[in-house]
């Protein structure tokens, strides 16, 4: 089962999630992935925020309503994520990981 921090079951719903990856490739054609966090830049308030890449790792552009609702979705789809966290989203594997895990292993 997948994992947001290496530790004990992010999202128990593998379907859940197999769903959410289909319907984001959908909505936001060519990424493979969805970066999520609170810490929209644009904004002095924590704001769902989203960045999409393609499979070479560009940014794909999103409108602010498309940003918003796949982060909405994303971090609702795990209610006990860290919220200070900023999270990728796979959408060929379904898999939500912690974006700054290669950072904390560095220290």
């Amino acid at each position: 089962m997948h994992t947001a921090d290496g530790g004990s079951p992010a999202c128990p719903d593998a379907a859940r999630q197999q769903r959410l990856a289909v319907q984001l490739a959908d909505m936001v054609p060519g990424a493979t992935a969805i970066r999520v966090s609170l810490h929209d830049p644009g904004q002095p308030w924590p704001h769902p925020h989203a960045i999409a890449k393609d499979a070479v790792g560009e940014t794909i552009d999103l409108n602010r309503t498309t940003a918003r609702v796949a982060a909405r979705w994303i971090l609702r789809a795990w209610p006990d994520l860290d919220r200070s966290r900023t999270y990728t989203f796979d959408l060929a594997t379904a898999a939500l990981t912690r974006s700054d895990l290669a950072a904390d292993r560095g220290r």
